[in-house]
Order: C-alpha cells, then structure tokens, then sequence
C-alpha cells in the first residue's frame, strides 16, 4: 500500500511568520513537498499566555522544549509590555508567497491568545465574531474566502464548529485523532468535514527521555501507517527555525522511503466525493500526551 503524509504548519507568531515561513517554503521547494499553511492573522499577543501557568503540565512543556529560544524574549513580550504586532498587515508578501509556491493557505486564528485560551468561555457571538475577524484579513491578504481552518491550540467545540458550517468551508483541522470524520457535539453533527492530526508534534516529544531526539525521525517514519491517514502538525516557531534540520531529515527520509506527500484539501476532497462513507464520531475534550490541557479530541466511530 501506498504510504501518505500530509503536513500542516500551524503559524502561531509574528516572528514565525517572518522567519519560519520561508525557511520551510525553501525547506518544502527542496523536497517538492505541497503543505497547508495555516496562519494566525491578528495581534500577536504570545506574552498573554503567561495565564497557562496554572495549567497541569504547564511548567514540565516548558522546560523541555525551550520556550524563550524557541519564540524570543521580544515574542514573549508581545501583548504584555507592548501592543502585540498584527501578523496579517505586516507579513502580507509572506503569507501570498506560500500560496503562490503551490501550497494550501488557511485560517489559524485571529488572535491565538483570545481563541486558544478562552474559546471554552466564549458565547456564540464572541466566537463568531472572532472568527469573523480571521475571515476578513484572510481575505485582505489572499483576495478570496478561507476555504479551511484549523484552530489554535486544537481548540473547539458546538460553537465554532457552527462557526465554520456557517462559512461554507470546504473542511477543517481542529482536532487530535485517527481518521477523516464529521463531528458530532450534544447530539448535533455539523457538515464540516474534520481531517484530524494523527501524530504527535514534536514539541509534545522533545525533551523525553523515552524519545531521544536522535532518534526522532527514524520514530516518525515507524509510526507512518500504509493506507491510512497520517497527518503532521508542524510550528513556523519549531520546525521552520530552530528545528529545521529535524524537519529536512525527516522530509530526506521519508523521500527515501517512497512516502507520498498530499495537500490536506486533496484528501477532503478525496473524502467527499463519496459523503454516506465518511464517520460520524464524536468530539470531545480530551487529553494528549505531551500537551497540557483539553483539547478537541476525536473520539472512534
């Protein structure tokens, strides 16, 4: 069987727009590999995350994978001792270039901050009204509606998936789980196509004494599974800098192995051409090893 990998780079920063974006579509032109970029569109406001202290996990995430080298004092500042930068005015020829190098473009978010921490407390017209927000500078910045999205923090629920029906997108990419779905929350099952994240990102595995990092890549490629949906969640902050030769021997390897590199919409619309095959499972908030707090969580069929 053919074995597929479908890589999304979630664009989290100002800085990772400017730095970590072109880094991979340099990385990805090397490779002739097409990506889904999603990008955060409003203020950076990254130092507002101080707030996840309390979280349980919180302090172990932190210490293993270098937040300050990973994102930069002046990030971890952002939001907090000065006005954070809006990502979507300053770094318009970077988000265009990605789609005019033949990559998938999408929405992130507006604000990180405001959706992935406080999304659980939002009312209806909060959460609307936010990722309306997402929706116009994204078509500021490309011309044209977002066609995907795929939220910060793996952040959602009854309401944003409402959110996104009411959008008419073509599918998106909230979740942590095992194979394409639609999701059904209270009973409710919305007509969003959800394509999960498979497997576990690599801030989730740095740092852990069972998973070496010399040994990443070759674990990467094990967990692959032939005929089946694989999909990669990578950071703009991660992969796209200071990881980025973690990234270029996984992409080398895979290359090696004969891995198939797929765009996330071509597997949506692989999916619903044929809609009645498609599960319907529910979403739930759920945890993931590696990761402090709940996040949206497919639960199987």
């Amino acid at each position: 069987m053919t074995t597929e990998l479908a890589i999304k780079v979630d664009v989290d920063t100002d800085r990772g727009t400017r730095l970590g974006v072109p880094a991979l579509l340099d990385l990805f032109d090397e490779f002739g590999v097409k990506a889904t970029f999603l990008f955060s569109l409003g203020p950076d406001n990254t130092g507002r995350a101080i707030k996840r202290i309390f979280r349980p996990g919180f302090f172990s995430k932190v210490a293993r994978t270098s937040i300050v080298s990973t994102y930069g004092l002046r990030t971890l500042l952002n939001g907090v001792l000065w006005p954070g930068p809006h990502i979507g005015r300053r770094n318009v020829a970077v988000m265009r270039a990605a789609r005019d190098r033949g990559h998938e473009v999408g929405i992130h978010c507006y604000d990180h901050i405001r959706w992935q921490d406080g999304l659980a407390h939002m009312s209806r017209a909060d959460v609307y009204a936010e990722f309306d927000k997402a929706r116009r500078e994204f078509e500021h910045v490309f011309g044209e509606p977002a066609k995907t999205a795929g939220a910060a923090g793996w952040q959602a629920n009854a309401l944003s998936l409402a959110a996104y029906d009411d959008a008419q997108l073509l599918y998106a990419s909230d979740t942590r789980g095992t194979q394409i779905f639609f999701p059904r929350v209270n009973g409710a099952v919305f007509k969003t196509l959800q394509i999960p994240t498979t497997l576990p990102t690599l801030d989730e595995l740095l740092g852990r004494p069972e998973h070496p990092e010399s040994r990443l890549v070759e674990q990467y490629l094990f967990w692959l599974r032939p005929g089946q949906l694989n999909t990669l969640t990578t950071h703009a902050e991660i992969e796209g800098m200071s990881k980025r030769n973690f990234l270029h021997e996984l992409l080398a390897q895979a290359k090696a192995r004969d891995v198939h590199f797929v765009r996330l919409d071509d597997l949506a619309r692989q999916s619903l051409q044929d809609r009645a095959r498609v599960p319907v499972c529910e979403l739930i908030q759920g945890e993931v090893d590696g990761r402090s707090g709940t996040l949206a969580v497919q639960q199987a069929a």
